[in-house]
Protein backbone atom coordinates (compact mmCIF):
# COMPACT_ATOMS: atom_id res chain seq x y z
CA UNK A 1 0.00 0.00 0.00
CA UNK A 2 1.15 3.55 -0.66
CA UNK A 3 3.38 5.43 1.44
CA UNK A 4 0.64 8.13 3.89
CA UNK A 5 -2.31 5.89 3.90
CA UNK A 6 -4.52 3.41 1.81
CA UNK A 7 -5.65 3.50 -1.88
CA UNK A 8 -9.10 4.63 -0.88
CA UNK A 9 -7.45 7.55 0.99
CA UNK A 10 -5.15 8.45 -1.72
CA UNK A 11 -8.21 10.30 -3.44
CA UNK A 12 -9.53 13.33 -1.20
CA UNK A 13 -12.90 14.77 -1.61
CA UNK A 14 -12.58 17.76 -4.45
CA UNK A 15 -13.66 20.97 -3.31
CA UNK A 16 -16.06 23.41 -6.00
CA UNK A 17 -13.14 25.25 -7.10
CA UNK A 18 -11.17 21.55 -8.14
CA UNK A 19 -13.98 20.75 -9.37
CA UNK A 20 -14.36 23.97 -11.70
CA UNK A 21 -10.97 23.39 -12.77
CA UNK A 22 -11.16 20.00 -14.04
CA UNK A 23 -14.76 21.51 -16.11
CA UNK A 24 -12.33 24.03 -17.74
CA UNK A 25 -9.62 21.40 -18.36
CA UNK A 26 -12.10 19.14 -20.01
CA UNK A 27 -14.01 21.41 -22.60
CA UNK A 28 -10.44 22.49 -23.62
CA UNK A 29 -10.26 22.03 -27.49
CA UNK A 30 -14.19 20.78 -28.29
CA UNK A 31 -17.32 21.91 -27.17
CA UNK A 32 -19.09 21.16 -24.43
CA UNK A 33 -20.48 17.44 -24.43
CA UNK A 34 -18.22 16.23 -26.48
CA UNK A 35 -20.03 17.16 -30.21
CA UNK A 36 -16.78 17.99 -32.42
CA UNK A 37 -16.28 21.36 -33.91
CA UNK A 38 -17.79 21.76 -37.41
CA UNK A 39 -14.91 21.27 -39.76
CA UNK A 40 -14.26 21.12 -43.95
CA UNK A 41 -15.04 18.46 -45.47
CA UNK A 42 -11.25 17.68 -47.71
CA UNK A 43 -12.05 13.86 -47.31
CA UNK A 44 -15.42 14.08 -48.85
CA UNK A 45 -14.58 11.74 -51.48
CA UNK A 46 -14.04 8.96 -49.59
CA UNK A 47 -16.33 6.33 -49.31
CA UNK A 48 -19.37 5.89 -47.70
CA UNK A 49 -19.60 5.02 -44.26
CA UNK A 50 -21.97 3.11 -41.68
CA UNK A 51 -21.89 3.22 -37.86
CA UNK A 52 -23.64 0.35 -36.43
CA UNK A 53 -24.64 1.46 -32.86
CA UNK A 54 -25.68 4.99 -33.29
CA UNK A 55 -28.96 4.06 -30.86
CA UNK A 56 -26.01 4.71 -27.89
CA UNK A 57 -23.62 7.83 -27.17
CA UNK A 58 -20.69 6.59 -28.59
CA UNK A 59 -21.98 5.58 -31.68
CA UNK A 60 -23.63 8.75 -31.95
CA UNK A 61 -20.78 10.50 -31.53
CA UNK A 62 -18.64 9.01 -34.25
CA UNK A 63 -21.46 9.12 -36.92
CA UNK A 64 -21.58 13.10 -36.13
CA UNK A 65 -17.64 13.48 -36.46
CA UNK A 66 -17.95 11.61 -39.22
CA UNK A 67 -20.40 14.13 -41.29
CA UNK A 68 -18.13 17.01 -39.42
CA UNK A 69 -15.50 15.87 -41.17
CA UNK A 70 -17.40 15.46 -44.81
CA UNK A 71 -17.55 11.21 -45.12
CA UNK A 72 -21.10 10.34 -46.27
CA UNK A 73 -22.75 8.65 -43.46
CA UNK A 74 -25.60 5.99 -44.58
CA UNK A 75 -28.50 6.79 -42.74
CA UNK A 76 -28.68 3.44 -41.46
CA UNK A 77 -27.73 1.36 -38.15
CA UNK A 78 -28.45 -0.75 -35.85
CA UNK A 79 -29.83 -1.86 -32.45
CA UNK A 80 -29.84 -5.01 -30.15
CA UNK A 81 -33.66 -4.47 -29.60
CA UNK A 82 -35.99 -6.46 -31.89
CA UNK A 83 -38.33 -3.72 -32.21
CA UNK A 84 -36.25 -0.19 -31.80
CA UNK A 85 -38.02 3.11 -32.59
CA UNK A 86 -37.57 3.35 -36.39
CA UNK A 87 -36.20 6.75 -36.91
CA UNK A 88 -32.69 8.65 -34.74
CA UNK A 89 -31.84 11.58 -34.94
CA UNK A 90 -28.39 12.55 -36.20
CA UNK A 91 -27.79 16.17 -36.74
CA UNK A 92 -30.08 16.72 -39.47
CA UNK A 93 -30.08 13.02 -40.71
CA UNK A 94 -32.50 10.81 -39.85
CA UNK A 95 -31.17 7.20 -39.19
CA UNK A 96 -33.30 4.06 -40.14
CA UNK A 97 -32.95 1.79 -36.36
CA UNK A 98 -32.89 -2.15 -37.57
CA UNK A 99 -33.57 -4.84 -35.19
CA UNK A 100 -31.34 -7.63 -34.68
CA UNK A 101 -32.79 -9.89 -37.23
CA UNK A 102 -32.81 -7.60 -39.97
CA UNK A 103 -29.08 -7.18 -39.65
CA UNK A 104 -28.39 -9.03 -42.13
CA UNK A 105 -30.22 -8.79 -45.16
CA UNK A 106 -30.15 -4.61 -44.70
CA UNK A 107 -26.77 -5.15 -44.70
CA UNK A 108 -26.60 -6.96 -47.54
CA UNK A 109 -28.79 -4.16 -49.72
CA UNK A 110 -26.61 -1.24 -48.36
CA UNK A 111 -23.72 -3.18 -49.86
CA UNK A 112 -25.25 -3.72 -53.11
CA UNK A 113 -26.05 -0.03 -52.73
CA UNK A 114 -22.68 0.97 -51.41
CA UNK A 115 -19.42 -1.27 -52.51
CA UNK A 116 -16.97 0.79 -51.05
CA UNK A 117 -18.50 0.85 -47.70
CA UNK A 118 -16.57 1.06 -44.67
CA UNK A 119 -18.13 0.15 -41.09
CA UNK A 120 -17.72 1.33 -38.00
CA UNK A 121 -18.92 -0.65 -34.74
CA UNK A 122 -19.74 1.10 -31.18
CA UNK A 123 -22.41 -1.47 -30.10
CA UNK A 124 -22.13 -3.39 -26.49
CA UNK A 125 -19.05 -6.16 -25.64
CA UNK A 126 -21.05 -9.24 -25.72
CA UNK A 127 -22.06 -8.17 -29.56
CA UNK A 128 -18.60 -8.26 -30.55
CA UNK A 129 -17.83 -11.77 -31.64
CA UNK A 130 -21.34 -11.87 -33.23
CA UNK A 131 -21.59 -8.96 -35.50
CA UNK A 132 -17.60 -9.86 -36.53
CA UNK A 133 -18.61 -12.96 -37.84
CA UNK A 134 -21.59 -11.07 -40.23
CA UNK A 135 -19.34 -8.34 -41.11
CA UNK A 136 -16.76 -10.99 -42.11
CA UNK A 137 -19.34 -13.11 -43.80
CA UNK A 138 -20.15 -10.35 -46.01
CA UNK A 139 -17.08 -9.31 -46.34
CA UNK A 140 -17.30 -5.77 -45.18
CA UNK A 141 -14.27 -3.70 -44.15
CA UNK A 142 -14.64 -2.44 -40.52
CA UNK A 143 -13.44 -0.28 -37.53
CA UNK A 144 -13.83 -2.39 -34.23
CA UNK A 145 -14.39 0.22 -31.48
CA UNK A 146 -16.43 -1.71 -29.58
CA UNK A 147 -14.17 -3.08 -26.42
CA UNK A 148 -14.93 -6.33 -24.64
CA UNK A 149 -15.80 -10.20 -26.56
CA UNK A 150 -12.91 -12.38 -27.15
CA UNK A 151 -10.72 -10.75 -28.67
CA UNK A 152 -8.34 -13.42 -29.94
CA UNK A 153 -11.59 -15.22 -31.63
CA UNK A 154 -12.16 -11.78 -33.27
CA UNK A 155 -8.74 -11.44 -34.59
CA UNK A 156 -9.10 -14.68 -35.87
CA UNK A 157 -12.25 -14.90 -37.39
CA UNK A 158 -10.81 -11.97 -39.42
CA UNK A 159 -7.72 -13.17 -40.07
CA UNK A 160 -9.24 -16.36 -41.28
CA UNK A 161 -12.37 -14.35 -43.62
CA UNK A 162 -9.13 -11.83 -44.81
CA UNK A 163 -10.94 -9.08 -44.08
CA UNK A 164 -9.64 -5.10 -44.19
CA UNK A 165 -9.92 -4.27 -40.42
CA UNK A 166 -9.07 -2.17 -37.73
CA UNK A 167 -8.87 -3.62 -34.48
CA UNK A 168 -8.39 -1.69 -31.01
CA UNK A 169 -9.80 -0.97 -27.67
CA UNK A 170 -8.26 2.47 -27.71
CA UNK A 171 -9.22 4.78 -30.50
CA UNK A 172 -7.99 7.89 -28.77
CA UNK A 173 -5.20 9.40 -30.73
CA UNK A 174 -3.20 11.04 -27.93
CA UNK A 175 -3.56 7.64 -25.74
CA UNK A 176 -2.89 5.56 -28.18
CA UNK A 177 0.43 7.32 -28.61
CA UNK A 178 1.07 6.80 -24.88
CA UNK A 179 0.28 3.15 -25.23
CA UNK A 180 2.79 3.04 -28.27
CA UNK A 181 5.65 4.59 -26.05
CA UNK A 182 4.74 2.01 -23.21
CA UNK A 183 4.93 -0.75 -25.73
CA UNK A 184 8.51 0.66 -26.73
CA UNK A 185 9.80 0.97 -23.27
CA UNK A 186 8.51 -2.35 -22.47
CA UNK A 187 10.59 -3.94 -25.46
CA UNK A 188 13.38 -2.23 -24.97
CA UNK A 189 13.72 -2.17 -21.05
CA UNK A 190 12.33 -5.60 -19.94
CA UNK A 191 12.50 -5.58 -16.11
CA UNK A 192 13.07 -2.22 -15.21
CA UNK A 193 10.28 -2.26 -12.99
CA UNK A 194 11.20 -5.38 -11.30
CA UNK A 195 9.97 -5.65 -7.44
CA UNK A 196 7.92 -3.00 -7.80
CA UNK A 197 4.34 -2.60 -6.39
CA UNK A 198 1.51 -1.04 -8.90
CA UNK A 199 -1.98 0.04 -8.14
CA UNK A 200 -4.08 0.70 -10.80
CA UNK A 201 -7.90 2.53 -10.61
CA UNK A 202 -10.14 3.35 -13.39
CA UNK A 203 -13.41 5.15 -13.57
CA UNK A 204 -15.69 5.26 -16.71
CA UNK A 205 -19.67 5.66 -16.67
CA UNK A 206 -21.60 3.30 -14.82
CA UNK A 207 -22.94 2.03 -18.26
CA UNK A 208 -19.29 0.61 -19.03
CA UNK A 209 -19.77 -2.90 -17.83
CA UNK A 210 -16.58 -4.36 -18.64
CA UNK A 211 -12.79 -3.51 -17.52
CA UNK A 212 -10.71 -0.96 -19.61
CA UNK A 213 -8.71 -2.35 -22.15
CA UNK A 214 -6.77 0.61 -22.31
CA UNK A 215 -5.53 -0.28 -18.62
CA UNK A 216 -5.47 -3.92 -19.41
CA UNK A 217 -2.51 -2.76 -22.21
CA UNK A 218 -1.09 -0.54 -19.49
CA UNK A 219 -0.60 -3.35 -17.41
CA UNK A 220 0.69 -5.37 -19.74
CA UNK A 221 3.65 -3.29 -20.31
CA UNK A 222 4.43 -2.98 -16.68
CA UNK A 223 4.54 -6.79 -16.82
CA UNK A 224 6.93 -7.12 -18.61
CA UNK A 225 8.78 -4.22 -17.12
CA UNK A 226 8.86 -6.68 -14.09
CA UNK A 227 5.90 -5.50 -12.45
CA UNK A 228 3.65 -8.44 -11.02
CA UNK A 229 -0.09 -7.15 -11.15
CA UNK A 230 -3.20 -9.57 -11.52
CA UNK A 231 -6.15 -7.80 -13.53
CA UNK A 232 -8.50 -8.73 -10.51
CA UNK A 233 -6.74 -6.29 -8.28
CA UNK A 234 -7.81 -3.53 -10.60
CA UNK A 235 -10.08 -0.62 -8.67
CA UNK A 236 -12.92 -0.46 -11.26
CA UNK A 237 -15.11 2.83 -10.27
CA UNK A 238 -18.37 2.96 -11.58
CA UNK A 239 -20.14 4.41 -8.49
CA UNK A 240 -20.88 8.13 -9.63
CA UNK A 241 -20.81 9.71 -5.96
CA UNK A 242 -17.23 8.18 -5.70
CA UNK A 243 -16.53 9.53 -9.18
CA UNK A 244 -17.21 12.88 -8.30
CA UNK A 245 -16.18 13.46 -4.52
CA UNK A 246 -13.18 11.07 -4.65
CA UNK A 247 -11.72 10.80 -8.46
CA UNK A 248 -13.14 14.59 -9.32
CA UNK A 249 -14.91 13.77 -12.61
CA UNK A 250 -16.79 16.84 -13.68
CA UNK A 251 -20.41 16.67 -13.17
CA UNK A 252 -21.02 17.03 -16.89
CA UNK A 253 -18.86 14.22 -17.77
CA UNK A 254 -20.24 11.56 -15.03
CA UNK A 255 -22.27 10.02 -17.70
CA UNK A 256 -18.87 9.71 -20.50
CA UNK A 257 -15.20 9.84 -19.34
CA UNK A 258 -12.22 7.44 -18.69
CA UNK A 259 -10.08 7.91 -16.24
CA UNK A 260 -6.82 6.37 -15.31
CA UNK A 261 -4.40 6.43 -12.55
CA UNK A 262 -1.17 3.73 -12.40
CA UNK A 263 1.24 3.94 -8.56
CA UNK A 264 4.26 2.34 -8.80
CA UNK A 265 6.03 2.15 -5.02
CA UNK A 266 9.89 0.52 -4.87
CA UNK A 267 10.15 -2.24 -2.97
CA UNK A 268 11.48 -0.12 0.01
CA UNK A 269 9.23 2.60 -0.64
CA UNK A 270 11.52 5.00 -0.73
CA UNK A 271 10.62 5.62 -4.78
CA UNK A 272 7.28 6.37 -6.58
CA UNK A 273 6.06 6.89 -10.03
CA UNK A 274 2.68 7.62 -11.04
CA UNK A 275 1.03 7.67 -14.72
CA UNK A 276 -2.39 9.45 -15.05
CA UNK A 277 -4.43 10.41 -18.38
CA UNK A 278 -7.71 11.65 -17.77
CA UNK A 279 -10.65 11.59 -20.60
CA UNK A 280 -13.80 13.72 -20.76
CA UNK A 281 -16.30 13.25 -23.04
CA UNK A 282 -16.00 11.46 -26.13
CA UNK A 283 -14.89 13.22 -29.08
CA UNK A 284 -11.31 12.02 -28.15
CA UNK A 285 -12.77 8.74 -30.02
CA UNK A 286 -14.91 9.88 -32.01
CA UNK A 287 -12.18 12.10 -34.08
CA UNK A 288 -10.01 8.69 -33.50
CA UNK A 289 -12.75 6.20 -34.91
CA UNK A 290 -13.07 8.70 -37.88
CA UNK A 291 -9.41 8.83 -38.76
CA UNK A 292 -8.80 5.35 -38.35
CA UNK A 293 -12.35 4.75 -40.90
CA UNK A 294 -10.41 6.80 -43.68
CA UNK A 295 -7.51 5.09 -42.95
CA UNK A 296 -8.86 1.57 -43.85
CA UNK A 297 -10.96 2.86 -46.75
CA UNK A 298 -7.30 3.50 -48.50
CA UNK A 299 -5.70 0.53 -47.53
CA UNK A 300 -8.95 -1.03 -49.11
CA UNK A 301 -8.76 1.19 -51.92
CA UNK A 302 -4.75 0.24 -52.50
CA UNK A 303 -4.87 -3.05 -52.07
CA UNK A 304 -2.83 -3.04 -49.42
CA UNK A 305 -1.60 -6.43 -48.63
CA UNK A 306 -1.50 -6.22 -44.73
CA UNK A 307 -5.57 -6.43 -43.68
CA UNK A 308 -5.57 -6.20 -40.01
CA UNK A 309 -4.37 -3.10 -38.43
CA UNK A 310 -5.06 -1.35 -35.06
CA UNK A 311 -4.85 2.30 -34.04
CA UNK A 312 -0.71 2.49 -34.17
CA UNK A 313 -0.90 1.65 -37.38
CA UNK A 314 -2.88 4.72 -37.97
CA UNK A 315 -0.81 7.19 -36.09
CA UNK A 316 2.35 5.64 -37.95
CA UNK A 317 0.30 6.45 -41.44
CA UNK A 318 1.08 10.58 -40.34
CA UNK A 319 -2.14 11.88 -42.12
CA UNK A 320 -4.70 12.62 -39.39
CA UNK A 321 -7.00 15.57 -39.22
Amino acid sequence: MRRGGSWDNYFQPVTDSGREAGRTFCSRGGRRGGAPAPRSAPFASLGPALVNGCTGKMGKAVAEAAVSAGLQLVPVTFSSKEKPSRTLQVGSMDMHVHGPSEREYILSSVLDEFPNLVLVDYTVPDAVNDNAELYCKLGVPFVMGTTGGDREMLYKTVQDANVYAVLSPQMGKQVVAFLAAMEIMAEQFPGAFSGYHMEVMESHQAGKLDTSGTAKAVISCFQKLGVSFNLKQIKKIRDPKKQLDMVGVPEEYLSGHAFHLYHLTSPDETVSFEFQHNVCGRSIYAEGTVDAAMFLYKKVQSKADKKIYNMIDVLREGNMR
